[in-house]
């Protein structure tokens, strides 16, 4: 699939640290952490679509950056507009040859039928579009500069909901991901002289184009929830990508209680053992209810709630955003998120103002019915709890094995 060997990748046999507590270690000696929680976002989402017939047609970073300036949660101190990455700095991880075809086929509206076949650019998944570099660049600039200001403070948070395009691979782009941004933040955060690295992918889908680039790398924890017999098909529980990757699939109707146990079985006791300098968090809303392209079943509250357990296990967390395809389910739990890793006070019911952003999205054609009342009064859903399901708790007894 193009992939090449990882730079990057640590020596083998290095000795776990052992044991640890859920308390994150302090920050560094001589550095100061960041004063408050950031956001990255940028002007280049609004009105931004890889076209009316594909799913990413809805607005998503924008909604959310609409929804958490109406409840006033995001004031200059807090914000941050994310730079465009460069050619030269993308080149970390993706081909010279491929950026020139991506920056080509933006510049021209077109691609021949040698740059579709080697790249896999102009097809119904990774259509030609507008902003077809420009916003994946600004996407991965902005996680990249995020992963640096966290490795340069000695803790920090920062949520840049434009990332988590993890199924990007060196050489092509894959399942509407031009470019893989989560690589690109661990290499940053590696050069930057951070060694102990997790990433966690909540998304619906296997991060196709992470696991490979970490594969056998002992300092790099990565730990994937996403549903069984899903596109792209890969992440099946025995893969383990050489002893430092966990891959959890799970059943359609996915609930929170199933969420939360796998939170405390696998993903807390594992970040733990592993003592991460860093923690990418891929937080991609396809695992929702309401999503269309899964048959998962949480509400936003397990993603709400996962993060609060996960930010204490390392002094940086660097949240993502990912996959998500109803417009008013991702802006719902991105803009909660935020909340939670800044301490806002979600209320009960949203102001004029902020229902107004979610009343105005639309599914920009398709046919699809009209969100329930809540989806656009309230920023919180329901809880979906239910059963724990006995094959569940078998895959779960399988990786605790481990």
């Amino acid at each position: 699939m193009g992939q090449r060997d990882a730079p990057h990748r640590r020596p083998r046999g290095r000795q776990d640290r052992g044991p640890a507590s859920v308390t994150a270690p302090p920050p560094a000696a001589g550095r100061a952490a960041i004063p408050a929680p950031l956001f990255f976002g940028s002007g280049i989402y609004r009105g931004s679509s890889y076209g009316r017939h594909h799913p990413l047609r809805v607005p998503r970073v924008s909604t959310v950056m609409d929804l958490c300036t109406a409840l006033g949660w995001l004031p200059p101190d807090r914000f941050r507009t994310s730079p465009r990455a460069k050619p030269a700095a993308l080149a970390a991880y993706h081909t010279p040859a491929y950026l020139a075809a991506l920056q080509r086929a933006e510049e021209t509206g077109q691609v021949d039928d040698d740059t579709r076949a080697r790249h896999n650019l102009g097809t119904a998944s990774n259509p030609v579009f507008p902003e077809m570099f420009r916003r994946p660049a600004t996407g991965a600039g902005g996680v990249m500069l995020a992963a640096e200001l966290l490795a340069t403070h000695g803790a920090g948070t920062i949520h840049v909901p434009g990332g988590g395009t993890h199924h990007g691979l060196p050489d092509r782009a894959n399942g509407f991901c031009y470019l893989n941004d989560p690589v690109l933040a661990l290499m940053a955060l590696r050069r930057a002289g951070l060694q102990r690295l997790a990433y966690v992918d909540l998304d619906a889908h296997h991060p196709d184009g992470v696991e490979p680039a970490f594969a056998g790398d002992p300092d790099t924890l990565m730990i994937s929830v996403h549903e069984e017999n899903r596109w792209p098909f890969t992440g099946r529980l025995t893969d383990d990508a050489g002893g430092n990757a966990f891959n959890l699939p799970v059943p359609r109707a996915y609930n929170d209680t199933e969420a939360r146990a796998v939170l405390h079985t696998l993903i807390l006791p594992r970040l733990a053992a592993h003592r991460p300098d860093a923690i990418v968090l891929q937080m991609g809303a396809d695992s929702l209810l309401e999503d269309p392209l899964s048959r998962l079943a949480l509400s936003n509250r397990a993603y709400l709630e996962a993060l609060r357990e996960i930010r204490p296990l390392s002094p940086r967390l660097l949240l993502l955003g990912g996959g998500g395809y109803n417009p008013w389910s991702v802006g719902r739990c991105w803009s909660a998120l935020w909340a939670t890793l800044a301490g806002l006070d979600i209320p009960d019911r949203l102001p004029d103002d902020a229902a107004h952003v979610l009343r105005a999205l639309s599914w920009g054609g398709g046919g699809r019915p009209p969100p329930d009342p809540h989806m656009t009064e309230t920023l919180l859903d329901p809880p979906r709890e239910g059963p724990i399901r006995d094959d569940l708790r078998d895959r779960l007894a399988h990786l605790a094995a481990r």
